[in-house]
């Protein structure tokens, strides 16, 4: 599984990737606990609001309000930033992103010794700007603890809030052993014990890195904002401490006015960390003189984003403002973990993310619509409404057919029933040849106690390969009510 080039690729489909997850005992048992957890806090400081429904439904309309004015607010904050003292760059895909941000984190004095530390962001790693940034011989430093955690032990998040989560507490210590270089000699596996050791791992970095980067939860247009939010702390040192911060920012992220803030930051916290308020919010404007950074810049990505934005279904998985309580509640995730999706962004969200902003080419991608049960527990726990399930049907209907370049044999199909069924004598007639065929399925089946079939001969294989098949009944509702129809 690799990232970096803005295509979010993976060497096997999620159906075996999964198959491969499932027989991790261990990474179950740690997903279970941990979202299990999760879970159960989000729920509880959810139901102390009695508001809530109608903070889901003014955060969906808020973001539903940026999606149909875009352009213009996107302008907006250009303005009203630049007039703060910040700079702004537009970046069309990743690989434009990640120029921008090497090249500004040079000009600000990293590279050699001096690292880019990094305030952990989603957007960050969609266009692998680590590897960029090596590349261009800059080292960045992840600041937080899971982030850390994943970066030392040489892996990829799996989970948008946790991306730690499939490891537990002895697993990390060994990584911490093994990697960090200055870990105390008699580290336990305490959660405190390896806070501290992370801690002091960082604490040199914060303060000799000339650059941070960061991402942004939120950007208001209004007064050119930018907000993160987050709970240990090494984001205010990031935001405040390096001479220059570059913040990679999504185009989906504004909200037009500071005041819609307060409807976000009561549905972030609840619906991502189980807490009422963030313990950090961070909101910069600019350039303040004697305060924080002497140089602020503000990357605002595309990346797919316009591309999402014209499918008037799919447009909405911009909404996402990512919490990951989708991913808590969803039995698929629960079960396979976040490295199956082969996504940046996995789980229910990644399914339908993934595939509109960087295309179905990838094998991962085109098996992503698919990884679900469609039980709807995303879309009721989503704090912005976003409908997954509707999505990811959506991009069913219509992903096979613009990978294969033609209609789909399912589709083919199907329109091949609907003209059967148009047409009241050709559809007795085929309800007739399909009872006639069934025949010898239907005796066979009953035979070994059966009700449906288990495998059928191609073309129908590819139905049985995965479910079983129906059998027709021995007679039609229509014979049967000509021959034994009351009265």
């Amino acid at each position: 599984m690799t990232y970096g080039t803005g295509q979010i690729s993976a060497a096997e489909p999620f159906p075996a990737a999964a198959g491969a997850a499932l027989a991790d005992r261990q990474l179950r048992a740690n997903l279970h606990r941990a979202t299990h957890t999760i879970g159960a806090k989000r729920a509880g400081v959810v139901a102390e609001l009695p508001d809530w429904e109608q903070l889901r439904a003014a955060g969906a309309a808020i973001k539903a309000g940026v999606l149909a004015r875009l352009p213009e607010l996107l302008v907006e904050l250009e303005a009203a930033a630049t007039a703060a003292g910040a700079s702004v760059h537009w970046a069309r895909d990743a690989a434009e992103a990640g120029r921008i941000v090497a090249d500004l984190a040079r000009a600000g004095g990293a590279g050699g010794d001096a690292p880019v530390v990094k305030v952990k962001s989603m957007a960050t790693q969609e266009i692998g700007l680590n590897d960029t940034l090596a590349a261009a011989g800059v080292t960045a430093v992840e600041t937080d603890l899971a982030e850390l955690i994943v970066q030392l032990a040489g892996d990829t998040p799996s989970h948008i809030l946790v991306p730690a989560i499939h490891y537990n507490r002895h697993q990390i210590r060994e990584i911490f052993v093994r990697e960090m270089g200055d870990p105390p000699a008699d580290l336990t596996a305490e959660p405190a014990a390896l806070a501290e050791a992370a801690r002091r791992h960082l604490r040199r970095r914060f303060l000799t890195a000339p650059v941070a980067v960061s991402g942004a939860n939120f950007a208001v247009a209004e007064t050119g904002t930018l907000v993160v939010v987050e709970s240990e702390g090494n984001g205010r040192m990031c935001l405040t401490l390096p001479e220059t911060l570059i913040s990679v920012v999504g185009i989906e992220k504004l909200v037009p006015r500071f005041a819609d803030l307060e409807v976000f930051l009561q549905l972030l916290p609840r619906s991502s960390t189980g807490e009422r308020m963030n313990p950090y919010t961070s909101m910069w404007t600019g350039v303040t003189p004697g305060d924080g950074p002497r140089q602020v810049h503000i990357v605002l990505l595309d990346n797919g984003r316009t591309a999402t934005l014209a499918d008037p279904v799919g447009r909405q998985a911009l909404h996402c403002i990512r919490c990951s309580a989708c991913l808590n509640v969803c039995p698929v995730y629960r079960r396979v973990g976040g490295h199956a999706y082969g996504s940046v962004y996995p789980g229910p969200i990644g399914a339908i993310l993934s595939p509109q902003m960087t295309g179905p080419g990838s094998v991962a991608n085109r098996t992503l619509p698919y990884a679900s049960t469609l039980c709807g527990a995303c879309y009721d726990v989503c704090p912005v409404k976003i409908n997954i399930p509707e999505v990811l049907v959506h991009l069913r209907q219509t992903g096979v057919d613009a990978a294969r370049g033609r209609p789909s044999v399912q589709r083919t199909g199907l329109r091949g029933l609907a003209w059967l069924m148009r047409g009241r004598r050709r559809y007795a007639v085929a309800l007739r040849a399909a009872g006639l065929g069934a025949g010898p399925l239907r005796l066979l089946a009953r035979r070994r106690g059966r009700s449906a079939a288990r495998r059928l001969p191609w073309p129908l294989s590819a139905w049985t390969r995965d479910r079983d098949a129906p059998l027709p009944p021995g007679q039609t509702f229509r014979d049967w009510w000509a021959r034994d129809r009351p009265g």
